[in-house]
């Protein structure tokens, strides 16, 4: 069962009051608490943070300013299509290493940090949301590929993500089972066969 609202009180009947007012019967309530970061291996004299789960200062949520490109955060940013994603991040720290592509000077990584930051706080963000990415993935993985000289996501994965989420928002029982999305698939398939086209050249 997908639950939306916060829970006020259970009862030995198995009945569970939430803060709205409505009830449930349940056989189980299983506690989803997430991930904290933490590097207890990660020795910087207190120049990398974790504070309330803000990882940083982090230029893009990959290099701290001051230690790169030696160091690097892969897979720091949450609530996204964590393998695209990932890749991309990876491909582009690899670019950094090798030479083909460069970062900013330091003091630019840092103000760009600063006005993510700021961002957040005007929109009234909490500190612990600084690496969530849900609304900013896809302009994200644009900014990604860019950097590596690689062509912008195709459109269909967006929408693919997109009509996904919003099924298991809808039918969170089934939304593994039945979905709307068959026009993209045909999408992806078409893409995968130019890709396999071009391996066989």
């Amino acid at each position: 069962m997908w639950l939306h609202s916060m829970i006020a009180s259970t009862h030995s009947d198995g009945t569970v009051v939430f803060q709205d007012g409505s009830s449930v019967q349940v056989d189980v309530i299983i506690h989803c608490t997430g991930y904290n970061y933490h590097f207890p291996f990660l020795k910087t004299n207190g120049i990398i943070t974790v504070d309330d789960n803000c990882v940083g200062p982090l230029y893009k949520h990959v290099f701290p300013p001051s230690h790169a490109p030696s160091l690097a955060f892969i897979g720091i940013p949450w609530k996204v299509a964590p393998f695209l994603m990932f890749e991309l991040q990876s491909k582009w720290v690899a670019g950094v290493l090798s030479r083909r592509i460069s970062l900013p000077t330091k003091e630019e990584m840092l103000e760009d940090v600063k006005a993510w930051y700021s961002q957040l706080e005007s929109a009234g963000w909490p500190k612990r949301y600084t690496h969530n990415m849900s609304n900013k993935q896809f302009e994200y993985h644009d900014w990604l590929a860019k950097q590596c000289e690689l062509p912008p996501v195709a459109e269909w994965r967006n929408l693919m993500y997109e009509a996904a989420w919003k099924n298991r928002v809808a039918r969170p029982e089934s939304y593994r089972d039945e979905w709307d999305d068959d026009h993209l698939i045909s999408q992806a398939e078409e893409d995968f066969r130019k890709f396999s086209y071009h391996i066989h050249l």
